[in-house]
C-alpha cells in the first residue's frame, strides 16, 4: 500500500493521471501545493568499476505556495532527482490582476548566489527539500508499477468483450 503522508503533506492519489499531487500547510498561514509528475526525463551515470552506465530518473515538480487570501503566490518549477532537488524557476502570480503578457523573473541561475540559497532555505523551512525528492522518487516507482497494472487490466477488458 502506497504513503498517504509524507511529514506535513498529505498526497491526494489520482489513479489513471500521471501527476500526484501532494498538499501541506507551513505555519497556519501558507497553502502548498506541490504536483509532481511521473518520470520524464533521465541521464547516464557511470557506474564505478564497470565499462556500464546506469541511469538517473528526473521528475518535474510544481510548487505553489500562496497565503490562503485568494492573492498572489509563488510558483517554484524544479528539478527532483533520487538525491536532491534543484530550483529551475520562481514566479510571482498575480490571479487577480494578472496580465497577458506578465515579466515572469529571470532565470533561477542567473539570480545572485546569495539569493538562490534564500529561496532553497525558504523551500526547505516548508519541508520542499531533497527527502521530499527522494521520498517521491519511490512513490512514482510504486504508482508506475500500480497504473501499469491498471492499464494491463483494461487493456484485457477490452480484448476479452
Amino acid at each position: 500500500m502506497q504513503p498517504t503522508r509524507f511529514n506535513s503533506f498529505v498526497v491526494e492519489e489520482r489513479p489513471g493521471e500521471q501527476v500526484v499531487v501532494m498538499m501541506g500547510r507551513f505555519d497556519d498561514r501558507e497553502d502548498i501545493k506541490v504536483e509532481a509528475t511521473m518520470f520524464d526525463g533521465y541521464e547516464h551515470v557511470p557506474v564505478q568499476d564497470s565499462s556500464a552506465t546506469n541511469v538517473r530518473l528526473h521528475l518535474s515538480l510544481v510548487v505553489d505556495v500562496s497565503k490562503g487570501d485568494g492573492g498572489n503566490e509563488l510558483e517554484f518549477v524544479c528539478s527532483a532527482w533520487p538525491d536532491c532537488l534543484d530550483v529551475e524557476k520562481v514566479y510571482i502570480l498575480r490571479h487577480k490582476q494578472m496580465s497577458a503578457r506578465p515579466y515572469l523573473g529571470p532565470d533561477f541561475r542567473s539570480l545572485n548566489p546569495k539569493v538562490q540559497e534564500k529561496f532553497r532555505e525558504y523551500l526547505d523551512a516548508r519541508g520542499i527539500n531533497h527527502e521530499l525528492s527522494a521520498f517521491l522518487h519511490h512513490y512514482m516507482m510504486n504508482k508506475d508499477r500500480i497504473e501499469l497494472l491498471r492499464w494491463m487490466d483494461r487493456l484485457k477488458s477490452f480484448v476479452e468483450n
